[in-house]
This record gives C-alpha cells, sequence and structure tokens, in this order.
C-alpha cells in the first residue's frame, strides 16, 4: 500500500459502499411494492443504469424494477436477500456478498454483487451468483 499522499483524490470523501448496498438489496430487490421500489430505484441509481446478470443484461431502472418484482413473485411471499457480511469498497466500485431464500427454509441462492458508483449512485450493477454447494 502506498502512502504517497499524490495517489490519493483531493478532497474526495469515500462513499460509504455498505449503506448503498445494503439498501439496493433491501429497498430494491426485497421491496414487493413497485411504486416503493421505483422510488428507490431512483435515490440510489444513476439515470440509466445496466445491471449485468449471468444470462442476460438489463438496461434501465423500469427494466431492473421489472426484473426485482418477477424475482420475488417466481419464489414466492417471504423470499428476501439478505447482505452476508459489510460492503466493501474504493475508488468507486464496491462489493456485497449475500444469500436469499424464503424466511423458513434454507438458503437457496448465494452470491454477490458488484457495483460501479458515479457521484452516489449505483451506474453498473453485476450480479454474481455461487455455484450451488457440492
Amino acid at each position: 500500500m502506498s502512502s504517497d499522499p499524490s495517489s490519493t483524490i483531493p478532497g474526495a470523501a469515500e462513499l460509504d459502499y455498505d449503506t448503498l448496498l445494503r439498501a439496493n438489496l433491501e429497498r430494491v430487490f426485497n421491496e414487493r411494492d413497485a411504486d416503493k421500489r421505483e422510488a428507490a430505484l431512483a435515490e440510489l441509481f444513476a439515470d440509466e443504469p445496466v445491471m449485468y446478470e449471468p444470462t442476460h443484461v438489463v438496461r434501465g431502472r423500469d427494466a431492473i424494477s421489472t426484473v426485482a418484482g418477477n424475482l420475488l413473485d417466481q419464489f414466492g411471499p417471504t423470499f428476501r436477500f439478505t447482505p452476508v457480511g459489510r460492503a466493501v469498497g474504493h475508488h468507486g466500485l464496491g462489493s456485497l456478498s449475500w444469500q436469499a431464500g424464503p424466511d423458513d427454509g434454507p438458503v437457496a441462492v448465494t452470491g454477490s454483487d458488484v457495483a460501479e458508483i458515479v457521484d452516489g449512485k449505483i451506474v453498473r450493477l453485476w450480479v454474481l451468483l455461487n455455484p450451488p454447494a457440492a
């Protein structure tokens, strides 16, 4: 690690990656009310965000909202995403591990969200799924 002051950006405050990425899980991907989810997307995401999922690319807040709503509908009324540990990040790139499943059931899937953040908002989000346990 360098202690050279010229390697830092003067006056740049570091983001609170944990708060932002946890808000994305809770207020976007766990939110069943479409209006609340869309309000959260407007607050947390840039105007034209892109989300990269393993099987496709999703462009725009409305499309991301649709994907989140469809996931919740598909997996039932108690399905939710839960953060695992704290998000880490620096220089506009943050990562948060999570697990998901029904409130009363086993974990169905685990993964991480990796976000590029500009001006405090998510510009691009990669959803990385862990392989199923053997």
